[in-house]
């Protein structure tokens, strides 16, 4: 099972730049989308429903946000999930933060994380996401449900998750409150799955400003994650950064899975 996480940055900018193409040639199990900032409504049925590699229209699931052409997340599957939904939490359901594919063996979340914004501006209702999504996972631990969580968390965890880590202390996605969570994050019983495989390296990021050529540059942050339960790590066959696809001031990340798990 192939998932593949992307925060788009607008999914009608994306698809003139060959979203579609792109998604035919990956031919992924499941695509988790981030920031689409449209409702399905307003695209064309070839974005609701596009073709994998044989011709075959993918199935696409949506929770956009009350606010026209902001936030939203997304989640394309070759096959129809057992449920869907989403956080039931409308703080966060009405920027349509949260939406979940449950499959026999796991269940696919892309999250679309807040931003804190200046000065930590949105921080409160950053952290009040970040505990409702840590509650949500611990739940469905409890239920004895495998989880990945696909997304943009918009936080760089530790110093060689960003470029310049020292002139960004103080800044949104680098707050000591943002990192704090992560290590609780990540001492609950969750797995980065990239970290898993990379222990320790540097220089590997997915987002990068548009300014001074900070891509081209490679100077970048580390804000999109494939996190999983401890237990279902040996399913994780390996994780990567698709840093060489275009479209997005963020790149794609990929996780490849060994469950047994027919789609």
């Amino acid at each position: 099972m192939r998932i593949i996480s992307w925060n788009v940055n607008g999914i009608r900018a994306v698809e003139k730049r060959g979203f579609a193409e792109w998604l035919a040639a990956e031919n992924p199990d499941v695509l988790c989308v981030q920031e689409t900032k449209a409702t399905p409504e307003q695209l064309a049925p070839s974005l609701v429903s596009p073709p994998d590699k044989d011709g075959k229209p993918y199935k696409s699931y949506w929770a956009s946000a009350k606010k026209k052409g902001y936030s939203g997340t997304a989640i394309y599957t070759k096959e129809e999930p057992k449920n869907t939904g989403f956080l039931d939490d409308e703080r966060f359901d009405g920027e349509g933060r949260v939406l979940y594919a449950e499959f026999p063996n796991v269940t696919v979340i892309s999250a679309y994380f807040p931003n804190s914004q200046d000065a930590g501006a949105r921080l409160g209702y950053k952290l009040d996401f970040c505990a409702a999504m840590l509650d949500y996972c611990k739940k469905l631990v409890k239920q004895k449900k495998n989880f990945v969580l696909c997304g943009d968390y918009n936080i760089a965890h530790t110093p060689i998750d960003l470029a310049r880590p020292k002139d960004n202390e103080g800044n949104a996605g680098y707050l000591p409150e943002e990192r704090a969570w992560m290590d609780k994050w990540t001492s609950s019983g969750f797995c980065d799955t990239f970290r898993h495989f990379h222990p320790g390296e540097a220089g590997h990021y997915s987002w990068w400003s548009y300014r001074m050529k900070a891509r081209e540059r490679n100077i970048g942050w580390r804000i999109d994650y494939h996190c999983v339960n401890e237990d279902f790590m040996p399913a994780v066959k390996s994780s990567v950064i698709r840093s060489e696809v275009m479209g997005s001031d963020h790149c794609p990340i990929q996780l490849d899975l060994d469950i047994g798990l027919v789609l």
